[in-house]
């Protein structure tokens, strides 16, 4: 018994935040994937685009966020609706050198809801392929100018740049949103691997600077469980002096002479409509409002616990009903400070 029990609180902590360090571990690789997959960094960072004509070659790179100076815009006639409202209006741009020509989607105010020419513009805008409306767009155009679509096709860049689609402020939430996770699941990893090697700064222990120091009282408690306890079941203890809990679900030590309030409270747990299995809960409230809960417990172990802390402590109540819940509520209060 004291070999397997050396050290058993601090182990069991250890062990405890082991397994939750795979939460935040995962949650961070999640986060570096969308910020790898994503061109999240690219809207808040917008590339320059030098050159309207190299849209490919930044969209092969997923560089699709880019921010540009254009010159001698010309309006096509065309916008884009959605739901019955323009949301773009294209607007070509030739580029002598190549001989093609770059279709630009612009805001509605951008170009004060179709200016027939621009000169110059700056502008912040996605780079997109061709689209079901960008197909619709030269095959209108193709007629305009009685080509073929092949025609028109070979004139024109398989890739537009459009201006509503640079949504800002979406990609301020997402890269809010990661860089909140991810800092959460780096800060949660740095507390469990804290919480793992300093074992009397995790919250259980932290729980005892209630009734003392943590450092000495969990001490305390790990020699009296080492030595040999006297009471033992599955995932709970009870020592000279405290009650432990190490189960998967939680881990609390408590001083007995603490403790105030003990019950249990049992839940039906069914499959459908069929009731398989009946567990019980040990409810612990303590001095300074330090309350403990042993989920999925069998009636007997619960039964041995309480009847054992009640004949260690007289002074606790046992059972739930509403006279003892008015008595402990009255002895939570806390006295009134005098002026």
């Amino acid at each position: 018994m004291q070999e397997n029990l050396d050290h058993y609180i601090s182990k069991t902590i250890h062990h405890f935040y082991r397994k939750r360090l795979i939460y935040p571990i995962l949650s961070l690789l999640f986060a570096a994937v969308l910020f790898g997959t994503l061109p999240i960094l690219s809207v808040l960072f917008p590339t320059k685009l030098s050159q309207i004509s190299k849209m490919k070659e930044l969209y092969n790179q997923n560089r699709v966020f880019v921010s540009t100076t254009l010159e001698n815009l010309k309006f096509t006639g065309y916008t884009k609706n959605s739901f019955h409202r323009t949301t773009g209006y294209y607007y070509y741009i030739e580029n002598k050198n190549q001989k093609e020509c770059c279709i630009i989607l612009l805001s509605p105010n951008t170009c004060e809801h179709g200016l027939p020419e621009i000169k110059r513009l700056s502008i912040r805008g996605k780079i997109l392929s061709a689209d079901t409306g960008y197909d619709s767009l030269l095959e209108h155009l193709s007629d305009d100018l009685s080509w073929t679509t092949s025609g028109i096709r070979s004139k024109v860049n398989s890739f537009y740049l459009s201006e509503p689609d640079f949504r800002y402020n979406s990609g301020i939430f997402l890269f809010v949103l990661l860089a909140a996770g991810s800092f959460a699941a780096l800060l949660n990893i740095i507390l469990f691997l804290l919480f793992m090697f300093k074992p009397e700064l995790s919250p259980p222990c932290q729980k005892l600077g209630h009734f003392g120091k943590p450092k000495e009282l969990l001490a305390q408690a790990e020699k009296e469980l080492a030595t040999l306890p006297q009471l033992a079941t599955e995932d709970m203890f009870i020592t000279e002096h405290f009650f432990i809990e190490t189960s998967k679900y939680g881990i609390a030590i408590v001083p007995i002479e603490e403790i105030i309030w003990i019950y249990k409270h049992s839940t039906l747990h069914k499959l459908f409509s069929y009731h398989f299995s009946i567990s019980y809960t040990l409810n612990i409230t303590a001095n300074k409002h330090v309350y403990i809960h042993c989920p999925k417990n069998i009636k007997s172990d619960i039964d041995g616990i309480i009847d054992y802390l009640s004949e260690a402590n007289h002074n606790i109540l046992v059972g739930f009903s509403e006279e003892n819940r008015q008595k402990i509520r009255e002895r939570m209060k806390k006295p009134k400070k005098s002026s």
